[in-house]
């Protein structure tokens, strides 16, 4: 089994790099989306019924399979002999990076689900404050894994 995943090693890591990019697109996205619904739309009016579609499909069509891909790729890639150096650092702030960013991407699912609900009680200015969190923990991931500290 090593054996063949150290001769897809670049396929899997090609296949992880574009699903993480697409779920980094939709977790950068997605809160937007929420300040522009809290702020703009009314529940039960047409533009909440807009925007509720756009969450959903963005949530369901695109950042979840790109979640599946992205962890399963990732694991494929830990499991791939000589590539993770159990012995550093960086594989541990990455992991909680990842962990950091699936939270993140259940958290939007809950609050999509509460403007389905049309129990959103979260202001703009929160979706904004919260869009940050995704590029803080893009950062350490990609500090973690490129400087491998």
């Amino acid at each position: 089994m090593t054996d063949l995943l150290a001769s897809v090693y670049p396929w899997t890591k090609s296949l992880h790099i574009m699903a993480v990019i697409t779920w980094m697109a939709g977790l950068f996205y997605l809160p937007r989306l929420f300040v522009y619904h809290a702020e703009q739309s009314e529940p039960g009016d047409s533009r909440d019924e807009v925007f509720q579609t756009m969450e959903r499909k963005l949530l369901r069509v695109i950042m979840n399979p790109a979640m599946i891909v992205a962890w399963g790729a990732g694991l494929m890639l830990v499991a791939t002999p000589g590539i993770v150096d159990w012995g550093a650092v960086w594989p541990y702030f990455k992991l909680a990076g990842v962990l950091g960013m699936t939270w993140f991407h259940h958290w939007l699912g809950r609050q999509r689900n509460a403007f389905a609900n049309g129990a959103a009680a979260s202001s703009g200015r929160h979706y904004r404050m919260m869009n940050e969190v995704p590029t803080i923990l893009m950062v350490v991931i990609v500090v973690s894994v490129v400087v491998k500290f």
